[in-house]
């Protein structure tokens, strides 16, 4: 086998291996479960974090579009519509067993997979969507507290679509087939409030 097919295959099992065992899991351990030794693991990856690294890039960059950013601001179409068309994508694909069991693991343990990809929504999603809101409210830029207070608006609204994909895969509970229908549901829900709680904001 190549390389470059070994180290992939390194990293395809390591990310069912943290998926299940999280990151306490040993790498003797993922040796094993792939029947090759500890030390050609090491060949590849210099040590168990270059690993973890390897698989955050496969696991959430490679399935982050860049296109989203531009989707959240194209003003050429509704706020509404924006969100509800990137969450319908978001879901596709994020609610994953592997992709939310690594995020979850990665989180109870203080790796810096799930603050990382958390900074990647925050800046290019909630914090571009918060001044779109205002934008289309007639408002100047919030700053300060102020801002927080509107961003937290908007992850309250990815929080509750995301909990979706934690009851389903960490929880292991009964969560809708149809994740359309829930999506629609969560921004309708999300715009018959939330700008009206921007506008008292904004006024107080």
């Amino acid at each position: 086998m190549r390389a470059a097919d070994r180290e992939q295959l390194i990293v395809d099992e390591a990310v069912r291996f943290f998926a299940a065992h999280g990151f306490e899991g040993q790498t003797r351990e993922l040796a094993k479960r792939m029947g090759i030794t500890h030390s050609a693991i090491y060949r590849h990856f210099p040590s168990k974090e270059a690993l973890i690294e390897r698989v955050y890039e496969q696991v959430y960059l490679s399935r982050w579009k860049p296109s989203w950013a531009g989707l959240v601001t194209d003003r050429s179409r509704p706020l509404a519509d924006r969100l509800t068309q990137f969450y319908l994508e978001y879901v596709e694909r994020v609610f994953d067993h592997d992709w939310v069991r690594i995020f979850v693991f990665s989180g109870l343990k203080s790796f810096d997979i799930t603050n990382r990809y958390l900074r990647l929504v925050g800046e290019r999603i909630i914090a571009p969507a918060a001044a779109e809101l205002r934008h289309d409210l007639g408002l100047p830029p919030a700053a300060g507290a102020l801002a927080e207070r509107e961003h937290e608006l908007f992850w309250g609204l990815h929080g509750r679509i995301f909990y979706i994909a934690i009851r389903r895969f960490v929880y292991g509970t009964p969560t809708p087939d149809d994740l359309e229908v829930i999506v629609r549901d969560a921004v309708e829900a999300f715009f018959s409030g939330a700008p009206a709680v921007v506008g008292r904001l904004a006024r107080s």
